[in-house]
């Protein structure tokens, strides 16, 4: 059997998520990125709520390459969690490999005071 690279990365993404939760306390940063665009949200799972979310289509975004693209939404979606009060979180890749944008976009979270 072999499997659509959508199927491939769904499998994955579900092993992660058994393992990776967000809760109030520590909320989940979750990335999608799609061929054009990257997304970006602070999900706490408990309450089943997004607290933050940014993505490479809001206007604050500068544009560029697309791992300057994600590094800005990683910065960008930082910025927003520390003014609602959120300092710690922990990392869902969704599937990905952590590489190019999806590596930029937890580094660019890092640069703007995110800890994870």
């Amino acid at each position: 059997m072999s499997l659509t690279k959508t199927e491939r990365r769904q499998r994955i993404k579900f092993r992660i998520r058994k393992i990776v939760s967000g809760t109030a306390a520590q909320p989940r940063l979750s990335v999608f990125r799609s061929n054009k665009e990257i997304y970006a949200q602070i999900i706490d799972d408990v309450n089943g709520v997004t607290l933050v979310a940014a993505s490479s289509r809001d206007k604050e975004v500068v544009k560029g390459t697309k791992i300057e693209t994600a590094n800005a939404v990683g910065k960008l979606v930082a910025e927003k969690a520390l003014k609602a009060g959120i300092e710690n979180i922990s990392f869902d890749r969704g599937g990905y490999l952590y590489h190019g944008r999806v590596k930029s976009l937890a580094d660019g979270a890092r640069e703007a005071g995110l800890k994870f």
